[in-house]
């Protein structure tokens, strides 16, 4: 907890492998000093409110954690002992309920729910000498979420002020098959340079993620804007004034509407529909356009700036018909969209190959544990000799 709100405290910002540099300049504009990148983190120094705002306004982050103790950790009596000497009630009663996540990386303890378990024992069993009662665990929605990461036999201890994760915006009522998690939408229309003043398009937009998260950044709306709570929110310091003040800013920026359009195709009339009903719980009507039919049977009126876009890699996709889609992908590239900008995430570098184009920049992403690329294709007007692209002499 913050001794007083404008105290600077280190927090840890976790996020997807990839979008490190993004968070690390979202963490920049908000005010976040000593700002320091690691691998699937940033960490970084705030105050109560740049915490409050990091949850709020960071398209990229999954979780804030606020680091509370660290220890040798090589058994699970070490453990257990090392969690002991915390003094939890500093952070919630003996009435109250908590849940522990544990993360386990190079450490002789491996198994990331036991040691959950034995960290809850430690703090159960010191509320329990003290007081002759002990908190409960609740996993949906505890007073206090704990998170613990083991490291080269080293534990260290942070509150979680997200609560649940902030992929989970809280706009998205239905998805498809493989729905694209709202983050790694997010760090992908980052990554592609897209200036959020032209259009895009998504040639297979499922359930809209794409499009959704691309029309909050147009119209500044916090990504953070549609959940209903925070872990912050139930913490012993947990300031309203300050929050309302911030949920107040966020809404003020937010633009009425957009001067252009960002669209999506999707084939299959139910996913389409759950695409409708995600746009319209996040306001986003008269924003997003929708066409049912497949993308080869689309031709655009206006040429979008950017697609951006995530075709099946497989699964239930014989090899013969994925190459095939990845095919026309390529060839309706090259005959309905000159002069865009083209991304393309994939886990399956052999269909990859078949859309036909090289492309100019290949980004490692993650798609849960499925390892992608995100694959950019600058396309011309005319032959690649005399067309002129997007970008000129890009070499990246």
């Amino acid at each position: 907890m913050y001794k007083n709100s404008s105290e600077f405290a280190e927090l840890i910002a976790k996020t997807s492998f990839g979008f490190e540099d993004i968070l690390a300049e979202e963490l920049q504009k908000l005010g976040a000093k000593n700002i320091r990148k690691s691998i699937r983190a940033v960490l970084f120094e705030g105050n109560q409110k740049i915490m409050y705002e990091a949850n709020l306004w960071c398209r990229t982050a999954l979780r804030i954690l606020k680091p509370i103790a660290s220890f040798p950790c090589a058994s699970e009596q070490e453990l257990y002992d090392g969690i002991r000497t915390i003094d939890w009630s500093h952070y919630l009663s003996a009435d109250e309920t908590l849940a522990v996540d544990s993360v386990v990386t190079r450490s002789r303890l491996s198994h990331s729910l036991y040691i959950s378990q034995k960290a809850k024992d430690g703090i159960v069993d010191q509320f329990r000498n003290r007081a002759g009662q002990r908190p409960d665990v609740e996993l949906v929605r505890p007073k206090l979420r704990i998170h613990i990461h083991l490291n080269q036999d080293i534990a260290s201890v942070s509150l979680d002020s997200s609560g649940e994760s902030l992929h989970k915006r809280g706009y998205r009522q239905q998805t498809g098959d493989a729905p694209l998690n709202e983050t790694l939408a997010a760090g992908m229309i980052l990554l592609s340079g897209w200036d959020m003043h032209s259009p895009l398009m998504d040639l297979m937009c499922g359930s809209a993620t794409i499009l959704i998260e691309a029309a909050m950044m147009a119209r500044n709306i916090a990504p953070g804007l549609f959940r209903t709570e925070f872990g912050f929110e139930r913490w012993n310091d947990f300031d309203q004034d300050v929050w309302d003040e911030i949920l107040s800013d966020a809404r003020q920026k937010q633009l009425a509407s957009l001067d252009f359009r960002i669209s999506g195709i999707e084939r299959s009339f139910q996913v389409l529909a759950y695409a409708k009903e995600n746009i319209r719980f996040a306001g986003l009507d008269k924003d997003i356009d929708l066409y049912a039919m497949s993308f080869e049977d689309y031709t655009p009126d206006i040429v979008p700036s950017m697609i951006i876009t995530n075709p099946p890699y497989g699964g239930r996709i014989t090899d013969e018909d994925l190459f095939s889609l990845y095919k026309n992908l390529g060839d309706t590239f090259k005959k309905k969209y000159p002069g865009c900008t083209a991304w393309v995430l994939t886990a399956n570098k052999e269909a990859s190959h078949k859309i036909g184009l090289h492309p100019t920049r290949k980004i490692p992403l993650f798609n849960g544990a499925m390892e992608c690329r995100f694959l950019r294709y600058v396309l011309y007007s005319g032959t690649r000799k005399t067309g002129v692209p997007v970008e000129q002499q890009d070499k990246t």
